[in-house]
């Protein structure tokens, strides 16, 4: 336990400032619109602020993130189901939260430093082969949904695509996982404006998807520095290895 709580501790000492400040941002907006919203929902707010948590971490390519990642899943089907969205329970249930502890595993086995993923460049056949199943789970889901009498249908059956190839590049370790949750990520706004007309108490999260598109932006450009860092010290590694064989 001690061992587990010191790892959580290197890894919040491990943000820089920026990512200290854009944290502690988003958890306050997410507290304020809670209760502003005049119908406080513990339910949401503990979802949110552990997605929020989650994102910053995973924009830093820190495996807990990845664990926050699968906890926030669970929640937020949760909140899903009350609120007639069975595309995004399903979805988070069956799929991001089964994504989210294989990236786990993916990303332990591929470290690159202390706290650290090892960024992957995505080929041409695995963006097609990613393309391929997004296009065929949208279509199964959309079905599926359809039947289970979803709360706005074409808009949860997007959600789906996007939150599909997201997790799909997550695993693979590709920057432009940020892209697809950035998209995702306003897909979801909509969904909440939605529902926010008929029900104030959702409302906060509304906002908190506003703080994980910030998060996410943040993310690929952080992910895509990584590259390059990571790409500059292999070649001055191999540098130095050509120069101590010779």
């Amino acid at each position: 336990m001690s061992r587990l709580f010191s790892s959580v501790v290197g890894s919040i000492k491990n943000l820089n400032r920026f990512e200290r400040t854009l944290w502690t941002v988003s958890v306050i907006v997410i507290i304020v619109s809670f209760f502003a919203a005049g119908q406080p929902d513990v339910l949401v707010l503990c979802a949110t602020l552990v997605g929020v948590t989650a994102l910053v971490f995973v924009a830093k390519g820190d495996v807990l993130g990845q664990i926050l990642c699968f906890i926030f899943s669970l929640l937020y089907a949760a909140v899903s189901f009350r609120f007639a969205y069975y595309g995004e329970m399903i979805s988070y249930i069956g799929m991001s939260g089964v994504i989210a502890l294989i990236s786990t595993v993916s990303w332990i086995r591929h470290p690159y430093a202390e706290k650290q993923v090892k960024v992957n460049r995505l080929t041409r056949r695995c963006a097609f082969g990613v393309a391929l199943l997004t296009v065929a789970v949208t279509v199964a889901f959309y079905f599926i949904l359809k039947l289970l009498g979803t709360a706005s249908l074409i808009v949860s059956t997007i959600s789906i695509a996007t939150s599909f190839s997201a997790s799909a590049l997550t695993v693979l370790r590709s920057p432009y996982y940020a892209v697809m949750y950035s998209l995702n990520d306003i897909v979801l706004i909509t969904l909440w404006v939605i529902a926010a007309v008929s029900d104030p108490s959702s409302i906060p999260m509304i906002f908190c998807f506003v703080m994980f598109l910030i998060n996410d932006l943040y993310g690929f450009y952080n992910w895509r520095r990584m590259e390059k860092q990571q790409k500059t010290k292999a070649i001055e590694d191999d540098a130095d290895n050509i120069e101590k064989d010779r």
